[in-house]
């Protein structure tokens, strides 16, 4: 059996499709009367001719030969040889044409042309030539063009010979020898490299003979060579691993290479033969190089793949290289820096974390310091993430961390300032020590947050951790400094009416007056002092103030909600009676003052319901204090945080679990290569041809159900079984593309001729070729196959029909129509994970949304869930815990996110919202609503139609 690398490849020809072909007469005309453009044109609708399934009559066979082949013109000579290729060479009963005598005379004498394209040309188009009778008088010829003066046409000749010895042995027996002799003379690169490449499929002993003659030159050889040799390497040692020790000095000699290419083979080879730790290293070394020196990110990625490959089975070798690592960090390219960091953040050790944490320090610094661009803010988010991580697996560099991205607080981008927050939140809450330089640090840059978001969390963290008297009147004064003079209308009011007095005298001394018209058609006038000092009074208002004028009373809400807290501690703090009242009055005195502003009318938005709400609450709660209270807004709030970070934490413990497992037990069943199937064969199978069958869409998939895993499982049947051609077809997704495996059977005993599949699509779905025609004998079958493109994640559809002539009979054409092939959303939609901002950011930012009504029969809401998820191939980013579970069972309703990722790179989200009425009984169904959405239509149409056909669960 051939492997792929030594399986024919053909000439692909595009079919204009331009209606009828001419007649012969036509076609004969053009060439021998024609002028050389003309006789092109022949020659191509010749070749389209036949590629169609036209048959080519014998005496214009002898038009192409007497008035074509004699032509001096090269592109005409081009257009005979794939002519020749592909147009039939023996009659019906199975001999050689007589017409063949003549061509093979005509490519003997253009074997021997002093051109040398043409010779190359012609030696090219022997090697697709398959027929013994053709290439036996041209075996002389073809030798002699090993001596030619000229590389292009012995590198040729040496192919030419390659494919003649590899499928007609007979014809040049002594090819093994003849090419060794070439080889030992040759000194061009790219002739050296097929004849060394034929010695290796053909005798394999004879090519390693020159290796080992030449090993010690080898690093001065081309690049093309040296990949060739490298290939030899590891085959020879993969089959015989005696012999690793002869040849893996070369190997790591090859990591030297000036090639990028030969150094990624040969590293990827020595990490195949040799486990040892020095053998790793000198790898992962040069994988590291490549990555740093190659400027194009597609090959960065490529690189950091097999170093994220080799962590998982060499990880305390690659820990020493952390640092070396860490230079990647200088590409510009965000996906190559998000990989590397990610990698980086799997190997670090408490050895080498101090020195990681530094450059991450220099690299936050970098981006603070550059221009404000979207990929800057992103990789300072990143980086904050890392460092966020890093100092909850090593407590020990958490002060040296939170100082630096204290300061990204007051940053202008709120991605990253809120990544900051969530490090804070849970360094103070886990590392009691911290707290004092954590909380000053915090009431040091309180003043410069810019925004609301990020000043409603800070705030939250002020009021949940001071706990000195000290600390809390500190708190107080920031809150008294960010809202201005109180009560906030009256003080309003004041500098309004001040400034009304100032900007009227200014108006009136200043001529400049624009005249405006408003929505009504009536005219106003306005001063660009007025405009000036409007804009000046915004800015120079406290942030906390700006934040209630511009209508964000949520803000106000939490801050009653930190008042709150500070109120019920300070007593704990401090004994006097008279400072307590006073610090109550005080936070009652902001409270209502937010309300007064809120109901005024002064705000741009008034104040909603829940706000007020809340801020009654607090102010009720301070008016009648009670130890239940107290308990609820100083133990219960951080409690629940705890239970958060708990909930956290064991998912990060089971990724890392799940990351570290143990590939191999020690009571394991001892595994045979001979007995293993060929999606289980792992190491032991040759890289070379695996890669090579992954690229064609050659392996399988590994699935625990065998019958999952069948190509019965995935059969459609597109015809009936009393239809005179039967059809059914096997759909096989290859990621990017759908592989229609068609078979057809004859149920007649007629003779089906001009036989056609012809299909069509619907959706984004695009068919590559159209399938040859072919005749069918009665009663027999055949396959056909049909590729289809995918270019998004949507629902599609084929459709199409088969039709055939019957000889003798009277009607037209016949035709079957076939079954539509529906083609799932799922096979392109695999489960991914985000986190909660991520996924708010994107729910924001996409625009296209499907609400489906939930329509079940099942009764549980986890139950409907995990239904979902399951025909989703979503994955769930709501934590639930079984405390959870039982708790949302009593109350009566559930939320949850759902994420996904197609391989096409599009995200999906999902918010599945399901209740059931209070005091219902067990057997009441589930309802609610599930809202879907996507960056496309498609997507979001699709998902939500597979969720309305998959809701109800089948017994």
């Amino acid at each position: 059996m051939t492997s792929l690398a030594e399986q024919s490849c053909y000439t692909l020809i595009a079919n204009p499709q331009e209606g009828d072909f001419p007649n012969d007469q036509d076609l004969k005309q053009m060439l021998e009367k024609g002028k050389v453009g003309d006789k092109k044109e022949a020659i191509k609708k010749l070749i389209h001719m036949v590629l169609g399934g036209e048959r080519v009559g014998a005496s214009l066979l002898m038009h192409v030969i007497r008035f074509a082949m004699p032509t001096k013109d090269h592109e005409l000579k081009k257009l005979l040889l794939i002519f020749w290729e592909v147009v039939p060479k023996y009659t019906p009963d199975g001999k050689m044409m007589h017409e063949y005598i003549l061509v093979c005379d005509a490519y003997r004498k253009d074997l021997q042309h002093p051109n040398e394209y043409i010779r190359g040309c012609t030696l090219r188009f022997l090697c697709k030539l398959k027929e013994p009778e053709l290439l036996e008088p041209l075996m002389p010829t073809i030798r002699a063009c090993l001596e030619h003066r000229h590389k292009y046409v012995r590198r040729n000749a040496v192919l030419a010979i390659f494919t003649i010895y590899r499928s007609h042995e007979i014809l040049i027996p002594d090819a093994p020898e003849l090419i060794a002799s070439f080889l030992e003379q040759e000194q061009d690169m790219s002739c050296k490299r097929n004849a060394f490449m034929m010695l290796i499929q053909a005798d394999q002993e004879r090519a390693l003979n020159y290796l080992s003659s030449c090993i010690d030159q080898v690093q001065s050889f081309g690049d093309i060579l040296q990949l060739v040799i490298v290939e030899l390497i590891y085959k020879v040692c993969h089959s015989n691993p005696s012999e690793r020790s002869r040849f893996i000095t070369c190997i790591y000699n090859l990591l030297q290479s000036s090639s990028p290419a030969v150094k990624y083979e040969a590293a990827g080879t020595l990490i195949t033969l040799s486990g040892a730790p020095s053998a790793v290293k000198a790898a992962a070394t040069c994988y590291i190089e490549l990555i740093v020196k190659e400027s194009d990110n597609n090959v960065k990625l490529i690189v950091l793949d097999r170093l994220v490959a080799m962590a998982e089975t060499h990880d305390k070798v690659l820990q020493e290289l952390v640092m070396d690592i860490m230079r990647v960090l200088s590409a510009t390219d965000l996906e190559v820096r998000k990989k590397t960091l990610d990698l980086t953040l799997d190997l670090v050790s408490s050895r080498n974390i101090d020195d990681m944490v530094l450059v991450l320090k220099k690299e936050v610094i970098k981006t603070n310091e550059a221009v404000e661009q979207d990929d800057a803010v992103k990789y300072r988010q990143l980086l904050v993430k890392t460092l966020h991580q890093c100092s909850v697996r090593f407590p020990d560099v958490a002060p040296s961390i939170i100082p630096v991205l204290m300061e990204f607080l007051s940053d202008s981008s709120e991605l990253a300032a809120r990544d900051v927050l969530v490090f804070v939140r849970e360094a103070v809450q886990r590392f009691e020590s911290l707290r004092p330089v954590v909380l000053s640090k915090m009431i040091e840059v309180f003043p410069t947050i810019k925004k609301v978001r990020i000043f409603r969390a800070a705030l939250w963290i002020l009021g949940e951790y001071c706990s000195t008297s000290e600390e809390i009147q500190n708190v107080m004064t920031l809150i008294r400094q960010s809202l201005g003079e109180i009560p906030i209308v009256e003080d309003e009011l004041r500098k309004a009416a001040g400034e009304e007095d100032s900007s009227e005298d200014a108006t009136m001394q200043s001529g400049t007056v624009q005249r405006m018209v408003t929505a009504d058609g009536t005219y106003v006038s306005q001063s660009a002092f007025t405009a000036v000092a409007r804009s000046k009074k915004d800015a120079s208002r406290p942030p906390l103030r700006g934040f209630l004028m511009a209508g964000d009373f949520f803000a106000g809400a939490a801050l009653s909600t930190v008042l709150t807290k500070l109120a019920m501690r300070f007593p704990l703090v401090n004994p006097s009676t008279s400072r307590q009242n006073s610090f109550r009055a005080e936070a009652m005195l902001i409270m209502s003052s937010m309300l007064h502003l809120g109901k005024s009318g002064l705000a741009d938005k008034p104040i909603n319901d829940d706000d007020v709400d809340r801020i009654a609450l607090c102010l009720n709660v301070l008016s009648e204090p009670s130890d239940l209270l107290l308990e609820v807004f100083n133990k219960l709030c951080r409690e629940s945080l705890d239970k958060m970070l708990l909930v956290k934490s064991a998912e990060e413990k089971q990724k890392t679990i799940t990351k570290k497992v143990v590939k191999v037990q020690a009571d394991d069943p001892i595994r045979f290569g001979q007995l293993a199937p060929k999606n289980e064969l792992g190491q032991t199978e040759d890289m070379f041809e695996l890669t090579l069958s992954q690229a064609l869409g050659g392996s399988e998939k590994k699935d625990t159900s065998s019958l999952a895993g069948s190509k019965l499982n995935k059969v459609t049947q597109l015809t009936g079984f009393s239809d005179p051609v039967y059809a059914e077809a096997y759909v096989h997704v290859n990621q990017y593309d759908i592989v229609l495996d068609v078979l057809i059977v004859n149920q007649t005993t007629d003779t089906l001729q001009n036989l056609t599949l012809e299909l069509a699509t619907l959706g984004d779905l695009k068919l590559v070729e159209k399938p040859m025609p072919m005749t069918l004998a009665g009663n027999d079958f055949c396959n056909i196959k049909a590729n289809v493109k995918v270019a998004s994640t949507e629902n599609g559809i084929i459709f199409g029909n088969i039709v055939y002539d019957v000889t003798g009979a009277a009607s037209d054409r016949m035709c079957v129509v076939l079954n539509d092939i529906h083609i799932d959303i799922m096979d392109y939609i695999l489960p991914a994970s985000c986190s909660d901002a991520e996924f708010r950011t994107m729910w924001s930012e996409f625009e296209w949304e499907n609400k489906v009504s939930v329509n079940t029969n099942i009764t549980d809401m986890y139950e409907y869930l995990q239904h979902i998820i399951k025909k989703t191939n979503m994955k769930s980013i709501t934590p639930f815990s079984e405390e959870d579970q039982s708790f949302n069972k009593k109350c009566g309703f559930l939320a949850a996110n759902l994420y996904a990722k197609s391989i096409f790179g599009e995200d999906a989200l999902a918010n599945v919202s399901v209740e059931k009425p209070l005091n219902s009984s067990d057997d009441t169904l589930v309802i609610g609503h599930i809202r879907i959405r996507a960056k496309s239509q498609g997507m979001a149409l699709s998902l939500g139609d597979k969720i309305n056909l998959s809701q109800k669960k089948t017994k």
